[in-house]
C-alpha cells in the first residue's frame, strides 16, 4: 500500500497577487527558506507577507505545508482550512492536502468528505482517488475503496500498483476469484510485470488452491529459474499440498545454489524428518548448522532421540559425534547426550 502523501506545491507568482512589491519579495524569500528546509523561518515570513498584502491563499497554503513538514499536524489542518476558506473552497490542492493531514491524524470520515470535495474540482487526480480509497479502507468501507481505485485505474491505466491494491481489497472481502481475475487481466496487459505471476501464486495459495499456485510459481520460474525466494515459495506450496518429496527436491535445489540460505536447509531437514528420511534430514541440518543457523541443533537432537527410540544406537552415537563436532564448546549438550546414551 502507498503511504498517504500530500501535494508539495509552493505558491508564488501564480497565486501571489501581492498588493506591494515588498509583499512579493517577502513571499519569494519565504519560498526560498522552505525549499532549503528552514520551515520555521519560512512560516514567519509567510505570515509577514500576508500582513503586507500577499494573497492569503498562497500564504496560508504554504504555511500549512511548512507546518506539515514540522509534524505539527493540528496546526497544519487549521492553516489548510484557512487556504480553503480564502479560496472559497475552489483550490483543490488545499483540499487534497487537508484531507491527507486529516487522514494522518485519524480523522478518516472527514478526510473522505474533503477528498471528495477536492475530486469534484479535480476529478482526474489519480493520486487523490488512491488516497481516498485508503481512507475508505480505514473506515471499513471496502466497496467505497474499490470504487475509488477503479476511478484511479481509469485515469492511470499504466499504474500496475493499483492492480495489487485493488486485489488486496478483494482478498480482504474473501473475493478470491475477483482478485485472481484482476491480476490475470493485469498480467495480460503488462506481460513484463513478472511479479503478477508470483502474486497470483500467492493468492491461490492463500485460498488453498495449491496446484494452481504451484503452476503460477513455476511459470514465473521459467523466466527466473535462479530466484531462490520464488523457489522457496514453490516448496512451501508443495509442502502444504502434501507433496513433501517434490518440496524437498526444490529445497535441495536452493541449498545447492546457495548453502547460506539456511532457512531452506532447515525446511528441507524438517520435511525429511517428517518422512523419516533421517540421513537426509541430518545432512540438511548439518548444512544449516555449519552456516550459523542454531535452529539446526534442535533438528539434530530430534534425530538422535529418534534413533535411540528405534534402538539404532550406533547411528545415534554417530549423529551425536557430528553434533559435538559442530558445537565443540557446548558442554551442556555433551552431558545431555552422554546421559541419553548411557541410559541405553
Amino acid at each position: 500500500m502507498r503511504k498517504v502523501a500530500f501535494c508539495i506545491l509552493i505558491l508564488a507568482q501564480v497565486f501571489a497577487f501581492s498588493q506591494t512589491q515588498s509583499a512579493d519579495q517577502i513571499l519569494n524569500q519565504a519560498n526560498s527558506l522552505y525549499n532549503n528546509g528552514r520551515y520555521a523561518q519560512a512560516i514567519l515570513l509567510y505570515r509577514k507577507a500576508e500582513e503586507r498584502g500577499a494573497n492569503p491563499v498562497a500564504t496560508s497554503f504554504n504555511t500549512a505545508n511548512s507546518l506539515f513538514q514540522l509534524n505539527k499536524f493540528p496546526e497544519a489542518v487549521a492553516a489548510y482550512r484557512k487556504a480553503v476558506n480564502f479560496s472559497n473552497g475552489e483550490f483543490a490542492p488545499a483540499l487534497a492536502n487537508l484531507a491527507a493531514v486529516l487522514y494522518r491524524i485519524g480523522e478518516y470520515a472527514e478526510s473522505i468528505a474533503v477528498y471528495r470535495r477536492a475530486l469534484s474540482l479535480d476529478p482526474n487526480n489519480a493520486s487523490a482517488w488512491i488516497y481516498l480509497a485508503e481512507a475508505y479502507q480505514k473506515t471499513g468501507d471496502n466497496v467505497g475503496a474499490l470504487q475509488a481505485l477503479e476511478k484511479a485505474r481509469q485515469i492511470d491505466s499504466l499504474d500496475v500498483t493499483l492492480v495489487y491494491q485493488q486485489s488486496e481489497i478483494h482478498i480482504a472481502m474473501d473475493e478470491f476469484e475477483a482478485a485472481v481475475n484482476l491480476v490475470k487481466n493485469g498480467y495480460a496487459k503488462n506481460p513484463e510485470e513478472l511479479d503478477f505471476l508470483v502474486y497470483l501464486g500467492d493468492i491461490y495459495r492463500l485460498n488453498k488452491h495449491f496446484p494452481e499456485s504451484a503452476a503460477a510459481y513455476r511459470e514465473a520460474l521459467a523466466v527466473k529459474p535462479s530466484d531462490k525466494e520464488l523457489l522457496y515459495k514453490l516448496a512451501d506450496c508443495l509442502a502444504e499440498d502434501q507433496k513433501p518429496y517434490l518440496a524437498m527436491d526444490v529445497l535441495n535445489q536452493i541449498v545447492q545454489m546457495d548453502s547460506n540460505f539456511t532457512d531452506a536447509a532447515i525446511f528441507l531437514g524438517n520435511l525429511a524428518f517428517e518422512t523419516q528420511w533421517l540421513d537426509r534430514a541430518e545432512a540438511a541440518y548439518l548444512i544449516a548448522g555449519r552456516h550459523g543457523n542454531n535452529e539446526a541443533i534442535y533438528g539434530l537432537q530430534n534425530i538422535v532421540y529418534e534413533y535411540v527410540q528405534k534402538k539404532r544406537i550406533d547411528e545415534a552415537q554417530q549423529t551425536v559425534q557430528k553434533i559435538l563436532n559442530l558445537y565443540p564448546k557446548n558442554a551442556e549438550l555433551k552431558a545431555e547426550f552422554n546421559s541419553i546414551l548411557e541410559g541405553e
